[in-house]
């Protein structure tokens, strides 16, 4: 008997809260934050000129049952523009690093979205 391997797609995305915030006040709030964590430095997702970072529920047994029937929850989505892709910021006190997901499909189609929300996009 041979081995069946099936790729089942995600089939929404549904996110509970979303909080836009300008750069540079993110970073100093992350760097802050990270500081009174006991240090390290926190990395954030970036994809199409947005920076972003998401929360998701524990995986009790409903939101597994909601995984399994294709859809992801996000306890809330907080984002800032930040057109061009750095590594690295660096600020007094601290550094933030960032991580391109661009690649992924659920993450465009997420900076997609936030940016048609966007409070604060350039135009």
């Amino acid at each position: 008997m041979a081995l069946e391997i099936t790729i089942e797609p995600w089939k929404e995305l549904i996110i509970h809260e979303v909080l836009e915030l300008k750069f540079d006040d993110w970073i100093t709030q992350i760097i802050a934050s990270a500081r009174s964590a006991g240090g390290g430095i926190p990395t954030i997702f970036w994809a199409g000129g947005m920076a972003f970072h998401f929360a998701t529920f524990p995986d009790t047994e409903t939101i597994v049952q909601e995984k399994l029937n294709g859809r992801i929850h996000y306890s809330s989505v907080t984002f800032a523009i930040k057109e061009k892709f750095e590594k690295q910021v660096m600020k007094e006190g601290g550094t933030v690093n960032f991580t391109d997901v661009s690649h992924n499909e659920i993450f465009s189609k997420l900076v997609e979205k936030l940016r048609t929300s966007s409070k604060f996009r350039i135009t």
